[in-house]
């Protein structure tokens, strides 16, 4: 299981292109009542609809203002697997992103753009796709870039030893189940017509198709100078020495302190107007590092309180920003307690979501029941359930699951406690989750034992060994609605396996008619807030602070301000 946090984005596109790194900075510490979200929110809405400019640049401390060739902004440690479809986390997307650039992109509104590919066509019958390349392509070393490495990119997608979590296998491309056999030496739906044109054709029409066969391309000369088919392993020690085809090349990778890199010359749209950019991976406070300058660029949570700091600092400039990602918390459908829906919708009636994630926060977030964002085509409300805080319903549920209240107040069945092993990583968000939580539950005879993590892949890790009964967790940027739903389809969310989901699924990617695909969806969303394989939380409303020196940063609510990163420059 590979989980990302909302710091990614594009991960249809099977390249995580990145964003800023969320931090709750000063969100608070406790929780309003609910009777004062409404005003609350609306008034945190209201603060900050546009671009603020820093009006006293001035106020730049000395250690930003010596920088004129660097931008730093903070990240989360990455693992150190930078190969595009092999990551561990998303923090290592978001080291990738800078590295490799994609055959299709998308544009401010979602929808496919050009990139390594300069167009592409589409057979009638909707099953074949053939992409044109730009022409004079490079990697990152000079050497050229053709439509032989995007074969042997999607190729190695189906070798029998791969297990990542691309999409492109999904896809059903012809010959690939011979060849992922060892029946086949080659794909024979992937044909070179020559070193500019690919074609791929797939078993049926999908309406993702082309965002996610245009993803990353692998250097065939580097990566697949070792390969042999049903091995894979030796791609591991490329993973800190990657050759891409972004707008810059990995220089160093420091655990725990920082990720360096430095412009590539190759770069197809022109090398980046800034020569150098830093990951901060250690720890610190977020707040005290925009303040002295020693980063450049941070997320925090679009609170009225947090835009005033900002404000105050003089020298950021502050952008809004809402992205097309939900939060949850995974339960462990594992375990024996959790397999009972029941308990799932009362442990959903039970928690006050909305003093955690809406009053907590200064209305800067909104409640989330279905797995889709409201800026997304397909988002609805219809039909669906708010599980509104309702701890006697909570209680009538767990009553009717079989659970009863012992002489402590906690409810047992067949001599097991309702114990809830709780999962989250270090923050104040974290913290006014725990003190609600404990008393939310208390209140339904549950046993509430929290466990925080500084790191998250320590996190991801308890996570993978199953000892865990609840664990927080954010999608990265999702472009078509169908992204929100494959860790429930891929085995991602262990135990969840629902057919008629399963079904409807398949329904909603055999047709591109949107309207067709919104009632489809609207089916799926109604389903999946019933069944509750994972308990929807929030939508994450965010403002990007940054040093007022940078120019040409845009956002987009799809592929956050990845795009637009080469172009950034420090004036002077």
């Amino acid at each position: 299981m590979k989980k990302s946090m909302t710091l990614l984005s594009g991960v249809l596109l099977s390249s995580l292109l990145f964003t800023a790194c969320s931090n709750e900075g000063a969100s608070g510490s406790s929780a309003s009542s609910g009777s004062e979200s409404s005003a609350t929110g609306q008034a945190a809405s209201a603060a900050l609809t546009e671009l603020y400019k820093a009006p006293d640049l001035s106020k730049l401390p000395a250690a930003a203002q010596q920088r004129t060739d660097t931008i730093i902004m903070a990240l989360t440690d990455p693992s150190g697997a930078f190969t595009p479809y092999f990551h561990q986390s998303g923090y290592d997307g978001n080291v990738s992103s800078l590295l490799f650039a994609s055959l299709v992109t998308t544009d401010g509104k979602g929808l496919p753009a050009p990139n390594l590919a300069s167009s592409w066509d589409i057979s009638d019958d909707q099953r074949t796709y053939t992409f044109h390349l730009q022409k004079n392509l490079t990697f990152s070393d000079g050497s050229p870039l053709t439509a032989d490495d995007v074969a042997f990119t999607w190729t190695i997608l189906h070798d029998k030893a791969y297990d990542g979590d691309s999409l492109i296998p999904a896809l059903g491309i012809e010959g690939s189940q011979e060849y992922h056999d060892g029946k086949a030496d080659s794909i024979s739906g992937i044909k070179v017509t020559d070193p500019q044109t690919i074609s791929v054709t797939i078993a049926k029409p999908n309406a993702t198709a082309l965002l996610t066969l245009g993803s990353d391309v692998l250097s065939k000369a580097y990566y697949g100078k070792d390969y042999s088919f049903g091995h894979l392993d030796y791609i591991k020690d490329l993973h800190l020495k990657p050759l891409g085809n972004g707008p810059y090349t990995l220089e160093k990778f420091l655990p725990g302190q920082e990720v360096r890199f430095t412009a590539n010359e190759h770069y197809f749209k022109g090398a980046p107007k800034t020569k150098n950019f830093i990951y901060k991976t250690s720890e610190g406070d977020t707040w005290q590092y925009v303040e002295t300058g020693e980063i450049d660029f941070a997320a925090f949570s679009a609170t009225q309180e947090n835009i005033d700091k900002l404000k105050s600092l003089g020298f950021v400039n502050i952008l809004p920003y809402t992205g097309s990602t939900y939060s949850y918390l995974q339960p462990n459908l594992e375990h024996d307690a959790l397999k009972d829906k029941k308990v799932r919708q009362a442990i959903t009636y039970g928690l006050d979501r909305q003093s955690i994630y809406v009053d907590a926060n200064q209305g800067a977030g909104e409640l989330a029941n279905i797995p889709a964002a409201p800026i997304s085509w397909a988002y609805t409300q219809d039909g669906i359930n708010p599980y509104a805080y309702d701890p006697e319903k909570a209680n009538q549920l767990l009553d009717e699951a079989g659970w009863t209240a012992g002489s402590d107040g906690i409810r047992t069945k067949d001599g097991q406690k309702l114990t809830i092993h709780y999962l989250g990583t270090k923050s104040p968000q974290t913290d006014v989750f725990i003190a609600v939580a404990t008393e939310n539950f208390k209140a339904i005879g549950v046993d509430f034992q929290p466990e925080v993590f500084a790191d998250f892949n320590a996190l991801v890790s308890k996570v993978e060994g199953g000892d865990y009964d609840l664990a927080s967790f954010s999608t990265p940027m999702l472009t078509d609605p169908s992204d929100g739903l494959t860790q429930f389809l891929d085995g991602e969310v262990k135990g969840y396996n629902n057919p008629e989901f399963v079904k409807l699924y398949n329904e909603a990617l055999a047709t591109s008619d949107i309207e067709q695909r919104k009632q489809i969806y609207a089916k799926i969303f109604k389903l999946l807030n019933d069944d509750l394989p994972v308990i929807f939380t929030n939508y994450k409303k965010t403002v990007y602070a940054y040093n007022g020196r940078i120019q040409d940063l845009r956002v987009s609510p799809f592929n956050g301000i990845a795009a637009s990163v080469p172009d950034w420059n420090l004036q002077k």
